[in-house]
């Protein structure tokens, strides 16, 4: 249940109940032992405020002053901890909620936006195909930016010998999120360097346990702080070979310029060799690239239209060949560089053997092949079949999750893409990743969208936001969203949302308040009024009495209401003293008169306003002001809803009144009203269920007596 993570029983999913090592911190105080006391608060970001007290001792009448000099410390200090030691898992957790939370509105806008479309069309408006894909477009875009790695402000002094940069713990989400949104929400003309872009960011994902060129590179980034001669070492014309072969050019340009030859304290003449270095990094920041444009940063020449490209491409190609055969590979000396840049220029040249041996995973392979062998664009089926070669000629141990998309993408199944994406990636990237997957293609959106009968009735879409809104629905930091996923299933989301609300706690406030603002955005006015008598009945039987009576009044329970009106009228009628009736007097304005007169508030209101009138004869001393309260004292005997045992203290209260010196308040018709209702009593004195009111005998006695009195005066006054 939401709120209660402690207790996987009640989860909607269960969740890891693996509890970490604790993490120790040292806290240096400073304070001589022993520490009476030890205080913890949180303090802002991820700091810890402890406050350590001493116990202060008096001092012994035997202590001398030098000792008391060495007890001389304060009584306690106040350290600051800083909590840096994070373990791995709370780091995922806190990550996979903020991409949750962070996700719900991009998807909850293309959900508005894909009903406006619908309802248009259904108005016979024009809905484009080309404002669906914008909409597809900007969300995909909306979710990438979500996942983008933040960068930390880059140093004004670039490192020279800084090649690749480390990839983070949170990179896959991301690098899986790449692909789909190539093949599903960009343009199909620059998908080959696309591939290039994504394998520069998350080539180093492809595998944990075989190497990649991004390992090779990390490696050689590792041994670039010992080499004296770079140029003599095997790995460093490796590494520029395998980056060349995957499109990195700006690495390869970097790292041909901390070649030797360009170090101006050189004994040797190297002119030719320093040549033949620049000449082969132009030609490697040279190269045309069938692309709009290129990030800031990387090397090569764009070219929009094909045929444009296709001219460059042979230019630059003839310069490369003619390069190769050029004699000043004689002249040049030193036989690694020779070596080396030559072997560049095969790569260049689209040599396979070469391009097999310098890459190691078949993606890699794959992309080499777009490069430098088959630079245009080509079908899936075309590009699924190069996938297989390279499989076979670059054959893995074992695939990742990466892997299983790209070729599921490649293959043109949709069905092994979103498995790859539930399975290795969880129900977050599914349930985004379908709307990539379902716009466009028909079968792919038939597939998704279809009822199907063994899923009781509901679509593959539907079955994977229910996991999900499950999912965050069953943690406590997460099911505030959960409504969003549930909302947008048609069969069986609302039903889950109103299971989902009914059963959150009403004792926290805040979640309560949530839970009554998504109710009123779903319009779920039923479940809205359950969850209000809820916490009326609720706060009413653990003291909160007039909380208790406002929820129920919000939710309109008159049932309840009248219960409790009954409630107060039964305490009050024990005994109607001015201070029983304060105690309860705030209660009963909450609950106002239209409550009905089934629990006698009609009677309670009349007796609050006579109270009120008693207060007002008492500072005002004003006939008129009397006359007022004597006309609602005899409203209130001759109401039906006043019970008897109610009448004598009402006349005990009002003896002042009959006994008004200026004039009798009363006339003859009402003293003989208030006389018979005596009578009344006295009789029902005889029943046994007569409930006594408690006045003694002489206070009985001074209302009778103001009521003789009271009769004739007024007879005297009417003759």
């Amino acid at each position: 249940m939401p709120g209660r993570p402690s207790e996987p029983s009640d989860a909607v999913l269960p969740f890891s109940s693996q509890v970490d090592d604790p993490v120790e911190y040292t806290v240096r105080h400073g304070l001589k032992p022993p520490i009476f006391r030890v205080y913890v608060a949180w303090s802002r970001g991820n700091l810890l405020h402890v406050a350590c007290l001493r116990e202060r001792a008096t001092p012994g009448a035997g202590e001398d002053d030098g000792s008391r000099r060495g007890e001389d410390q304060p009584g306690g200090v106040v350290v600051e901890v800083q909590l840096q030691g994070e373990t791995r898992g709370a780091s995922t957790e806190a990550q996979q909620r903020r991409v949750a939370y962070g996700s719900v509105p991009a998807f909850a806008l293309l959900q508005g936006r894909k009903n406006a479309l619908i309802a248009a069309s259904r108005m016979r408006f024009s809905s484009s195909i080309a404002e669906g894909w914008q909409h597809i477009m900007d969300f995909s875009s909306q979710i990438a930016d979500l996942l983008e790695k933040r960068k930390p402000s880059e140093s004004v002094i670039e490192d020279p010998k800084l090649v690749v940069e480390p990839i983070g713990n949170d990179t896959t989400l991301r690098a899986a999120w790449g692909i789909v949104e190539i093949f599903y929400a960009e343009s199909k003309a620059w998908v080959p360097e696309k591939l290039v872009d994504w394998l520069a960011d998350y080539d180093g994902l492809l595998s944990t346990t075989e190497p990649t060129v991004h390992s090779k590179l990390v490696s050689l980034q590792r041994k670039l702080v010992d080499l004296q001669v770079i140029e003599n070492d095997a790995d460093y014309w490796e590494g520029i070979a395998s980056a060349l072969a995957v499109g990195w050019l700006d690495i390869v340009v970097k790292l041909l310029r901390l070649h030797g030859s360009y170090q101006p304290d050189q004994l040797d003449d190297r002119e030719t060799e320093n040549g033949l270095v620049e000449t082969v990094a132009l030609l490697v920041s040279s190269m045309p690239r069938l692309r709009p444009d290129l990030p800031s940063g990387k090397l090569g020449q764009c070219y929009r239209n094909r045929s444009d490209f296709v001219k460059a491409w042979e230019k630059w190609r003839g310069q490369v060949s003619k390069l190769d055969y050029s004699a000043f590979w004689t002249q040049c000396s030193h036989n690694q560089t020779r070596e080396g840049l030559r072997n560049l220029l095969r790569i260049m040249l689209g040599q396979l053997s070469c391009l097999n041996e310098l890459t190691y995973h078949w993606i890699e392979l794959y992309v080499a092949h777009f490069l430098f062998i088959q630079p245009f664009t080509m079908g899936l089926e075309e590009m699924y079949s190069l996938a297989q070669k390279c499989i076979q000629m670059k054959p893995a141990v074992s695939y990742s999750g990466l892997c299983g998309i790209l070729l599921g993408v490649l293959g043109d199944n949709t069905e092994v893409v979103l498995a790859e994406c539930a399975n290795k990636f969880g129900s977050w990237m599914a349930v985004h990743a379908i709307e990539l997957l379902s716009h466009g293609n028909k079968e792919s959106e038939t597939m998704l969208r279809e009822e199907r009968y063994n899923l009781g009735g509901i679509s593959i879409e539907e079955l994977h936001r229910l996991i999900y809104a499950q999912l965050l629905a069953s943690h406590s930091f997460t099911w505030q969203i959960a409504p969003t996923y549930l909302a947008s299933c048609p069969k069986q989301g609302l039903g889950l949302l109103e299971n989902l609300l009914s059963a959150l706690p009403v004792q926290h406030y805040r979640v309560f308040l949530k839970a009554l603002e998504l109710c009123r955005l779903y319009e779920l006015e039923t479940i809205s009024l359950n969850m209000m008598k809820i916490a009326g009945v609720y706060h009413w039987k653990h003291g909160r009495k007039g909380f208790g009576i406002f929820w129920l009044q919000q939710a309109r329970d008159e049932l309840r209401l009248s219960k409790i009106a009954q409630q107060l009228f039964d305490c009050i009628g024990k005994s109607i003293s001015d201070d029983s009736f304060k105690q309860w007097e705030g209660l009963i304005e909450l609950l106002g008169g239209q409550v009905g007169s089934a629990g006698g508030l009609d009677f309670l209101h009349r007796y609050r306003d006579f109270k009120k009138s008693l207060h007002r004869v008492q500072e005002e001393t004003s006939s008129s002001v009397a006359r007022e309260s004597v006309q609602t004292l005899v409203q209130l005997i001759k109401n039906p809803s006043t019970p008897q045992r109610f009448w004598l203290p009402l006349l005990h209260d009002s003896v002042k009144l009959l006994n008004w010196r200026e004039r009798p308040l009363l006339t003859t018709s009402e003293t003989h009203l208030l006389l018979q209702k005596l009578q009344e009593l006295s009789i029902a004195r005889m029943r046994p269920d007569f409930c006594d009111s408690g006045l003694s005998p002489e206070a009985i006695n001074a209302v009778h007596l103001a009521l003789s009195t009271n009769l004739g005066r007024s007879i005297l006054e009417d003759y």
